[in-house]
């Protein structure tokens, strides 16, 4: 079993690469850059150890009487898990953290496995994007598209003390440094005015980290940029822009694909993006008695699906994660450099005041929840 087992590990290299063309150009994967003539096993394993979730089935249905499966009309609620597991994964672990099968993972690595579970008590769960989605307009088997993805994580995060992430969604394709900065540097709820102090002394407080290694002032940042890039196909005057922010050390990828089928885009090669696809059915997995999680269903160990950035549907999302303060404001250096630099048509603006003729800009915090209703 053991041979036959190293036997089919080779045959899924074999077959993925064979998917790649022989060129000199890099491939790009979430910030890191491959050499398909050199490390061709290295970009295997950067690939499949990408959290990957699909249809499912047999899961308890959703708000008791609802579906036991999101087949035909979850495909970017997973993609929004993907995303946002991503930025789990280098929250925890680490962007450079590898997955391979049957080794040991850390317990940050299954908690946040059991985080996107099929039930209705997990935080990120089906069950709690679908019926999520009902206060976006949207009802429990309807398709979303990147924008209400991107508001049912914002709101899905305000709950998920563990994480403590700050989800940020950029409006009217605008990224307000003044606001991420306050709501990043913004104090707990929990107790008063000790925080109100220690808002004042945030820079300071950056520096010192607790016991887990990370700042105690600054929340991590989840970035989320919802953009129309065109009106029925991707302007062409966007695509090297588009192509810049995977190669950013904080990208996320992004949400998008062709009209009512989402993909979670990975990367690129050349005029190719490549990506993970949601559209596969499999049964529901729950965690073990020990808390572990049967993983094996939740990495794609095949080869990985191209398409020409030109057949890319012009609604899509970025995201970005920024553990520390310092990390943003790289992500600031970084697009204006590369982003903002043709003074031609930009794919979003980055601006350092909350704009005036806006509504006052309130960092979300936990709405009072009811046990009634779903």
């Amino acid at each position: 079993s053991v041979l036959s087992r190293y036997e089919n590990q080779i045959t899924i290299l074999s077959d993925y690469l064979e998917e790649f063309p022989e060129t000199d150009e890099p491939v790009w994967i979430l910030g890191r850059q491959h050499h398909l003539n050199t490390d061709k096993s290295k970009l295997l394993l950067d690939i499949s150890a990408r959290l990957w979730f699909t249809y499912r089935r047999k899961f308890s249905p959703i708000g008791g009487t609802g579906p036991s499966s999101d087949a035909g009309w979850g495909c970017m609620l997973r993609c929004g898990q993907m995303m946002l597991a991503q930025a789990l994964i280098c929250r925890h672990l680490g962007r450079d953290w590898q997955w391979e099968k049957h080794k040991k993972q850390p317990e940050e690595y299954h908690r946040i496995l059991r985080c996107f579970l099929d039930r209705k008590d997990c935080c990120y769960s089906i069950h709690q994007m679908a019926q999520m989605g009902v206060g976006e307009g949207k009802s429990i088997g309807e398709w979303f598209g990147p924008n209400t993805v991107a508001q049912v994580l914002k709101k899905l995060a305000l709950f998920d003390e563990w994480n403590s992430l700050a989800v940020y969604v950029s409006m009217d394709n605008t990224v307000v440094i003044e606001d991420i900065k306050k709501m990043c540097w913004s104090p707990p709820q929990s107790s008063g005015a000790a925080h109100s102090s220690a808002h004042l002394h945030r820079s300071a407080l950056g520096r010192n980290k607790n016991a887990a290694g990370f700042c105690t002032g600054w929340k991590p940042l989840l970035l989320i940029i919802p953009l129309r890039l065109g009106i029925n196909h991707i302007n062409p005057v966007y695509i090297d822009a588009f192509k810049e922010c995977f190669k950013m050390p904080q990208s996320l990828g992004a949400l998008g694909g062709k009209p009512n089928n989402a993909y979670y885009f990975i990367g690129f090669l050349g005029n190719e993006l490549i990506y993970l696809d949601p559209h596969t059915t499999q049964s529901f997995v729950d965690s073990e008695e020990n808390g572990t999680v049967d993983d094996q269903s939740f990495h794609c160990q095949q080869a990985p699906h191209r398409m020409k950035i030109m057949n890319l549907d012009p609604s899509v999302a970025l995201g970005f994660f920024c553990k520390e303060e310092c990390d943003f404001d790289n992500w600031c250096s970084l697009v204006q450099k590369e982003i903002l630099k043709q003074q031609s048509l930009r794919m979003f603006e980055l601006v350092q005041k909350h704009p005036p003729h806006w509504p006052p800009f309130i960092p979300p915090t936990k709405p009072e929840v009811t046990t009634t209703g779903a």
